[in-house]
């Protein structure tokens, strides 16, 4: 007894041992996991490093690093081993985009952390296995020697991380790495011996590193025993840099995976792919073959290649028989790619012999004949080539065919469906039908509804017309259809099977949006933009749980928006903009929305924003629209803890007082509109921010000076703080401003000299509008730096001096020159001539004199019809601010957003004198011609009809003279005229378009003017106008005067020869003349004398 007791009492205090043992180990163990101090400051330093405005970093607090986001500690030791810090959210960009099946997210998040370099506290991470900093910003820092410290380091991705520099060799001390991934970065090698220090390395990417001075290039092939996975792909590589030829026999078998595309390589196949014979994926496209497409037949040697890519390799030329293709009996290849070899004509039925084929790209090239029918091909795209009648592809015909693209090529007509005479399939396996962009017309067949098993079906961009058919409920697999962009009618269908990506957008639906929609609970994106559609967005839409992206813009919907929209959870996208809608958007509608992205309400005139300024979003706006609405409240200050905006629109928002200063800790803000509102105060508490590329404060009420610290944000691209009560100065500091594409600072009080530095902003510089401000002094000659101008506006201020001779000979590219109003002098320089691509030259109201130069005509921009920016757009906010004022059917008119801007002449208000130059009636394209108030003299153009374009003509006060030109009847477009207060004379010519002027007053001061609409009449009517002209008139009184002086030439002749003739032949009547002449002179000789002396008796006595 006493024995069991004691040996109980030992089990007992085993037992008590033990667990106590146990408990203290457990504690041990819980406290090595605990964050070492060494590794938490080390962490914490490199947080300090970093700019982090996405708060990617804000989990890095208190004591146990080991529990923050994006570290992993080992579970025994507690040392950091993995560094997970890779950018959140993609950042390449999938290939083929234009598919709509595609999976790329445009809404995702994209997250990042930025830095000047890594810093070197990291070395601290002595026990680092995984390194992920891929993705970020570095600034084209070097990649950091110590990364080569990290003896344990398995692996290293540095991808898209914008590093520079030359790879340091040091990694190749990482003897444990199994991934390497360096692509996509501005680093380069100068030897890549490195390598062969990786012993354990199975993946190794170097993608678009530049290797074109890397010397032992070839060791990347053969000194890394474990290899599988090499890319190559975008090195400059050429074939000298392989050095293969060699080394051909040392090529390790174990590469399954080989990337040599995008390089330099051409000529034979190197001889080393007959070693890999482990090989299944291979992309030598960009290898030019073009001249030795028979080496291809070393890819025989290779039976386990099952991927082939052979894009843009010149294979335009080449014989496909199976012997060049692989295809003999051993031939395991079950993808080929051959696109983007300008393969011209027939297909290559050749190809039909590759029976383990599986899928066949043969994209971008130039094939128009009848496709073949290969009944083991799953996959088939024949995009972007020059088919012209879909039965060449032969949908009908392609029975086991799964997926096949076509979009790109141009059939035209109708889409077919299956005739008579082709053998039709029992069955269709096709679930892939890309159709895009292929100029259908018609309506869409019947026929589809075959197509039973499709789940995505592609027709958009295309021409269909009709409804869509009923034949599409059959469609019971459908996933994913895209109709837009076609002229499709009718209402929006209720038949949509199991949709889970719907586009409609860009037709002509009509009626209002189906109720049955709510049946579609997987829907992703419902894009309905762009048609007729009236009526209320149905509550019922509420129901569609897995809603992503509700895009009902540019409609007719009315009524509010349904709260039920606040439920759906996975909503990223709402854009509601350009409908009729109404009512208040208040909280309720944003309820459970955490994932929204975008915003977008703008242009429904009566919807009311009403949401409260303490209301803290469940979400992170990225985009957000709310122009031309009412936004209650003032500025709406719940936007302030959106700290993700890139975008922020609220013009003509009712928004009024001081702007918030929480917009400059908006860190990611690129664009800022705030125009068309009623904000006071100083620009200084504007986000001039280092990422604001986009700033439109345009038609406010904002006052004094323009910062200094506007030229510190180098981003800048647009700038339009026009239409203010701004004042002072342009500080002088704008050579920092590289990026700026457009100035807008018109409509202010700025004043003084412009500043030389405006010579030094980008050259890339293509608007600059200074119009109607105080500015002084004369344009300074700096501004002929900027030699991509498309618009200098300088009108309405007080500038002075010569118009400068170097525009025309250094801004060729001017398409807008306005210099309106101001006190220039002197002539017009002819260099404006050089100005071709002129539509609008406004340099009235000066003081200009001389004559109007006749190469004017020359001015190609005025007579050739061509869209004046396109060319010139980069950004679509460029296309958004176009607009300039002009002086046009006698009135001040602002064109906005005018893609083929008014072509305008105005030389008006100046002292010009001479004629007018015939040269200028050339100017097919001028819709604007005004030349008033100035001295011109001589006639108005015969050839003034051959302006079919003109709508608006001034030639008012000046000296014109003569009669107006009968050929101005044939201008059709001309709506406003004004010849008053000329010398003009004779009948006004009638017909056509010069029926409808039927104001006297735009003849007034023309005193020899008659005719309809003056009240004198014309003094003959019988006769045709131009017969009572001042010209007749002249060239009568011409005739009468040749008459006069005829007449007397003849009276004269008649009687000089009728007395003097008779004499010369008559020597009596001769003599008896000269005797009657004698006698005669003698008797008046004698009466004179007893005349003259009777007068002197008479005088005597």
């Amino acid at each position: 007894m006493g024995n069991q007791w004691v040996l109980g009492l030992h089990l007992i205090i085993l037992s008590m041992f033990l667990v106590a043992t146990k408990y203290t180990c457990l504690g041990a163990q819980n406290s090595t996991r605990s964050c070492h101090e060494r590794e938490r400051l080390a962490l914490l330093e490199f947080k300090h490093s970093v700019k982090d405005d996405f708060e990617m970093l804000s989990s890095w607090v208190g004591i146990d690093c080991c529990s923050w986001k994006g570290v992993r500690c080992d579970g025994v030791t507690g040392r950091v081993v993995g560094l997970h810090l890779k950018r959140f959210g993609e950042y390449d960009y999938p290939e083929d985009m234009y598919h709509l099946e595609g999976d790329y997210d445009y809404h995702e998040d994209r997250y990042y952390l930025e830095g000047d370099k890594v810093n070197a506290c990291l070395a601290e991470l002595r026990h680092l296995q995984h390194l992920d900093l891929s993705g970020n910003n570095f600034q084209r820092s070097r990649i950091p020697k110590f990364f080569g410290s990290f003896k344990q380091l398995s692996y290293l991705n540095l991808s898209y991380s914008r590093f520079s520099g030359i790879i340091p060799h040091h990694i190749g001390n990482l003897s444990n790495l199994k991934v390497l991934d360096l692509c996509s970065n501005d680093i380069t090698s100068n030897d890549m011996a490195w390598v062969s220090g990786l012993s354990s390395l199975e993946h190794l990417d170097l993608t678009y590193v530049n290797l074109s001075q890397a010397n032992n290039v070839d060791m990347v092939f053969y000194m890394i025993p474990s290899l599988t996975y090499l890319s190559l792909r975008g090195c400059d590589l050429t074939n000298a840099d392989l050095g293969l030829y060699h080394n051909s026999s040392k090529i390790l078998p174990t590469i399954e995976h080989l990337d040599l595309s995008s390089n330099s390589f051409k000529g034979q196949l190197p001889h080393f792919f007959q070693n890999l014979t482990s090989l299944r994926f291979l992309d030598i496209s960009s290898y030019n073959l073009s001249l030795a497409w028979n080496s291809v037949n070393l890819l025989n040697t290779i039976h386990s290649l099952s991927e082939l890519h052979l894009s843009r390799c010149g294979l335009h030329n080449a014989p496909f028989s199976p012997t060049y293709l692989n295809s003999s009996a051993h031939s395991n290849i079950q993808y080929l790619d051959l696109s983007d070899n300008s393969i011209e004509g027939r297909f290559p039925s050749e190809l039909m012999n590759t029976t383990s084929l599986k899928v066949l790209d043969l994209s971008s090239d130039s094939l128009k004949s009848s496709i073949h029918v290969m009944p083991n091909l799953l996959k088939l795209d024949v995009s972007f080539n020059m088919f012209e009648h879909i039965e060449l592809v032969g949908i009908w015909r392609q029975c086991h065919l799964k997926e096949l693209r076509l979009s790109y090529n141009y059939f035209g007509g109708e889409m077919i469906g299956p005739s008579s005479n082709t053998s039709e399939c029992s069955h269709y396996a096709l679930e892939v039908l890309g159709a895009s962009a292929i100029a259908f017309t018609s309506s869409i067949p019947e026929s589809v509804g075959k197509l039973n098993n499709l789940r995505v079906l592609s027709l958009g961009s295309n021409s269909f017309t009709g409804s869509i058919p009923k034949a599409l409920d059959r469609l019971r697999s459908l996933e994913v259809l895209d109709l837009s962009h076609n002229k499709l009618t009718g209402q929006v269908p209720t038949f949509l099977g199991n949709l889970t990506k719907h586009n409609l957008s860009y037709n002509q639906f009509s009626g209002s949006i189906p109720e049955s929609l709510r049946r579609l609970t997987s829907l992703t994106p419902l894009y309905l933009q762009s048609n007729l559609l009236t009526g209320p967005i149905p509550e019922s839409l509420g129901r569609l749980t897995g809603l992503s992206s509700l895009c009902l813009q540019l409609n007719l919907l009315t009524g509010p928006i349904p709260v039920s929209v606040g439920q759906l959870t996975k909503l990223v996208e709402v854009d509601v903009s350009e409908n009729s809608l109404e009512g208040e958007v208040l909280e309720a509608h944003f309820a459970k929305l955490s994932m929204l992205k975008y915003l977008d309400t703008t242009a429904n005139h009566t919807l009311i924003i009403n949401i409260s300024n303490d209301w803290i979003p469940p979400f992170q706006l990225r985009h957000v629209r709310l122009s031309s609405c009412k936004i209650e409240n003032g500025f709406p200050h719940w936007l302030q803890n959106q700290r993700m905006l890139e975008e922020l629109v609220l013009s003509n928002a009712s928004l009024y007082g001081l702007p918030p200063t929480w917009l400059q800790n908006m860190p990611m803000l690129n664009l800022l509109d705030l125009s068309h509102n009623k904000l006071i105060g100083s620009l200084i508490n504007l986000p001039f921010i280092k990422y604001t590329e986009f700033l439109l404060l345009q038609d406010n009420l904002f006052n004094g000076s323009i910062p200094r610290s506007m030229c510190r944000r180098r981003r800048l691209l647009i700038l339009d703080i026009s239409n203010n009560r701004l004042s002072g100065n342009i500080p002088d500091c704008l050579e920092n401003l590289q990026y700026m594409r457009m100035l807008l600072l018109g409509s202010n009080g700025l004043s003084g000299v412009l500043p030389s530095s405006f010579g030094n902003i980008n050259s890339g510089l293509t608007w600059l509008k200074l119009n109607d401000n105080n500015f002084n002094g004369q344009i300074p000659q700096d501004l002929g730096k900027l030699r991509d101008l498309n618009v200098l506006d300088l009108g309405n201020n007080e500038f002075s001096g010569n118009i400068p001779k170097w525009i025309g000979k250094k801004l060729s590219e001017l398409r807008i020159l306005r210099l309106h109003k101001n006190n220039f002098t002197g002539g017009i320089p002819h260099s404006l001539c050089k100005c071709s691509n002129l539509h609008i030259l406004d340099i009235a109201h000066n003081n200009l004199t001389g004559s109007i130069p006749q190469c004017f005509g020359e001015l190609s921009g005025m007579v050739e019809a061509r869209d004046a920016f396109s060319y010139h757009i980069i950004y679509m906010e460029e296309f958004k601010m176009m607009d300039v004022i002009q002086v046009f059917k006698g009135s001040e008119l602002e064109y906005k957003k005018t893609r083929y801007i008014v072509v305008n002449m105005d030389l008006s208000s100046n002292k010009l004198t001479g004629e007018i130059p015939p040269e200028i009636t050339a100017l097919d394209m001028l819709m604007g011609l005004n030349l008033s108030h100035n001295h011109l003299s001589g006639s108005i153009p015969d050839s003034i009809g051959n302006m079919k374009a003109l709508a608006s003509l001034d030639f008012s006060d000046n000296q014109l003279s003569g009669t107006i030109p009968p050929s101005m009847a044939a201008l059709n477009f001309l709506s406003s005229m004004n010849l008053s207060h000329n010398k003009l004379s004779g009948r006004i010519p009638t017909g056509k378009q010069l029926q409808t002027l039927i104001d006297p007053s735009i003849y007034a001061g023309n005193r020899d003017l008659c005719g309809a609409p003056l009240p004198n009449n014309c003094s003959n009517p019988e006769n045709p106008p131009a017969t009572t002209s001042k010209n007749k008139y002249k060239k009568a009184n011409r005739l009468r005067k040749v008459w006069f002086y005829l007449d007397i030439t003849c009276g004269f002749a008649t009687g000089f020869w009728g007395i003097i003739g008779v004499l010369a032949f008559k020597k009596e009547w001769r003599r008896k003349l000269f005797m009657i002449a004698e006698v005669t002179r003698d008797k008046v000789y004698v009466a004179v004398a007893v005349k003259i002396s009777k007068i002197k008796r008479g005088r005597k006595a």
